[in-house]
């Protein structure tokens, strides 16, 4: 006879979540006045963080990051990528899976925004 203990079933528990989108549920799934945007990871390389802006690129309009764009400056390629990340993500429906850029993205819960670069929010 087979003893399911409590650890047991809270893995499988969370597993069943996981897999059912409880807890990777989309990120639309906020409180009311929250929002989400997609950020590059700190940690990111330059190499990644160039192929994510030209990926999300070829998709959104990134005029806002080139030179003489709201978000142009600072001149740092962190701040570029987290725009067109943001950019793409915001235009794809904000699932979690289109902030992933090959784990190089993350859901930020609180507006990136910064002077009078204005990252993208759709409801």
């Amino acid at each position: 006879m087979t003893t399911v203990t409590p650890s047991h079933f809270l893995t499988v528990l969370f597993f069943f979540l996981l897999i059912s989108g409880g807890i990777l549920g989309n990120a639309k799934a906020q409180a009311p006045g929250q929002g989400a945007w997609c950020v590059a990871k700190p940690s990111t390389s330059d190499e990644e963080l160039q192929n994510n802006i030209n990926y999300a690129c070829t998709y959104v309009d990134c005029k806002m990051i080139r030179p003489g764009g709201v978000c142009f400056e600072p001149q740092k390629l962190e701040n570029r990528a987290s725009v067109a990340m943001n950019l793409y993500y915001q235009a794809n429906g904000r699932n979690y899976w289109n902030c992933d850029f090959k784990g190089s993205g993350i859901i930020a819960v609180t507006d990136p925004s910064y002077g009078n670069c204005k990252y993208s929010f759709k409801k």
